[in-house]
């Protein structure tokens, strides 16, 4: 093999368009740019993405992606007085048994005791955040807070 002998592959050269040079050569008259209009005019360049006015392919589809309101989840308000009503004497609270209990579900899992109402009976809360009042309440009660 010579360096005189190499060739390119058939296709994978081509010609540059020559345009505007006669009706022979096809590309004559109009240069390949179309009628009248914008776009056959001299110096014009269009932005990215531009469709003559019409409202453009990108802002016609939805936006999709990172959305935060996934994470902002807000806690489910859960008072004292409920606790009173739903729970007996010496009943140990978590997450699950106050799901259980009907105050949490799966669209807000996140739950917080909040110190509205009045409570008598000793409950041990386990692992759900209280407000500073309803923390007092449970321990004037006899209850724990952890």
């Amino acid at each position: 093999m010579e360096l005189n002998s190499l060739t390119n592959t058939p296709g994978a050269r081509q010609r540059r368009k020559r345009v505007g040079r006669g009706c022979g050569s096809g590309m004559g008259k109009t240069s390949t740019k179309g009628q009248k209009g914008q776009a056959s005019r001299k110096g014009h360049k269009h932005k990215l993405g531009f469709e003559g006015g019409q409202m453009p392919l990108v802002r016609r589809l939805p936006k999709r992606g990172f959305n935060n309101a996934a994470f902002n989840a807000k806690a489910l308000a859960v008072n004292v007085s409920d606790l009173e009503k739903k729970f007996e004497t010496g009943a140990e609270i978590t997450v699950v048994t106050l799901a259980k209990a009907g105050f949490a579900d799966n669209k807000a899992p996140k739950v917080k005791i909040l110190g509205n109402g009045e409570l008598t009976k000793k409950l041990t809360v386990k692992g759900v955040p209280c407000s500073a009042a309803a923390k007092a309440k449970i321990e004037a009660a006899g209850g724990t807070v952890a």
